[in-house]
């Protein structure tokens, strides 16, 4: 019998998510790893333990070779194996459902790389993900679990990230041509929006709120648009987007937290696991 190299899972979970999101910089993100940490994986998984081609590069996009689709359908087979292999084996009781509430924020940026990790391991458990703002979720008590955005000094649960609260535009937006400048903001139940709108208060900078939504995708549509200034987490700032401060005249804005909340009555071995999927991947 050929004596061949053992593939590790995570290389094939690394390159089944650059297919499924068709580049290196998302997969990143799905799989909560750094793109360069996805470049090596890919490096070693071609040169060292296939020693075939598996992309074709050009420029930013990314398309499998034909060696990449063959390895496709057994990278996803040997997943899926490998994720009933350690739930039936490992953790026979990892049956039911789990409730979880989170900001719309948190969606796209944290909870597809936790999701997926989860399900690989437990493909039996049924996740429900609830999306309402964070003062909504604080009133709820049918959830398992819940991740909300909390004021420091005001924590409760579980703290997951504390991150600065950073201004954010369109590229080429001149502050100076927009007076009073316009804000795409959350709807005005979010302290975030207080702190912003106090922070200009006090520089006396006049600003008027052009576009509120609960969706931050629909607020970063207006940013990219060029038709507004926003203040968001930073990690949850695309990429296309300039960050902006006080070199630009701008207030500085305070730290936010993060937090995990359980429900003590609804506790249960699913809900804990998650629970421990949800504080890696914040912390990742």
């Amino acid at each position: 019998m050929a004596n061949y190299p053992n593939i590790d899972t995570e290389l094939l979970r690394s390159f089944v998510a650059i297919a499924d999101h068709g580049g290196f910089t998302r997969a990143a993100a799905a799989v909560n790893r750094t793109q360069s940490a996805v470049s090596m994986q890919m490096k070693r998984l071609e040169e060292d333990v296939l020693q075939r081609p598996l992309f074709e590069r050009s420029g930013r996009q990314v398309r499998l070779t034909a060696e990449g689709q063959i390895l496709l359908g057994y990278a996803r087979r040997i997943l899926k194996l490998h994720g009933e292999v350690m739930t039936t084996l490992r953790q026979p009781h990892m049956v039911g459902a789990v409730r979880i509430g989170t900001p719309d924020d948190y969606v796209m940026r944290f909870l597809p790389g936790i999701l997926a990790r989860f399900a690989q391991a437990f493909p039996l458990v049924q996740v429900e993900v609830h999306c309402e703002p964070s003062s909504q979720l604080l009133q709820r008590r049918d959830l398992d679990l819940s991740i909300v955005t909390r004021e420091p000094g005001t924590e409760i649960g579980q703290l997951l990230r504390q991150e600065h609260v950073v201004w954010a535009a369109a590229p080429g937006f001149n502050l100076h041509e927009h007076r009073p400048l316009p804000l795409a903001t959350f709807n005005s139940d979010c302290f975030c929006r207080a702190w912003v709108c106090n922070a200009l208060d006090a520089r006396e900078i006049e600003y008027r709120i052009a576009y509120t939504s609960p969706s931050l995708s629909a607020i970063m549509a207006v940013v990219n648009a060029g038709l507004a200034l926003t203040a968001q987490l930073q990690s949850l700032i695309p990429a296309e987007l300039q960050i902006l401060g006080e070199a630009e005249g701008l207030p500085h804005l305070p730290q936010s937290s993060i937090v995990l909340l359980r429900n003590p009555q609804q506790q249960s071995p699913v809900s804990e696991t998650l629970a421990g999927y949800i504080v890696d991947g914040f912390r990742l």
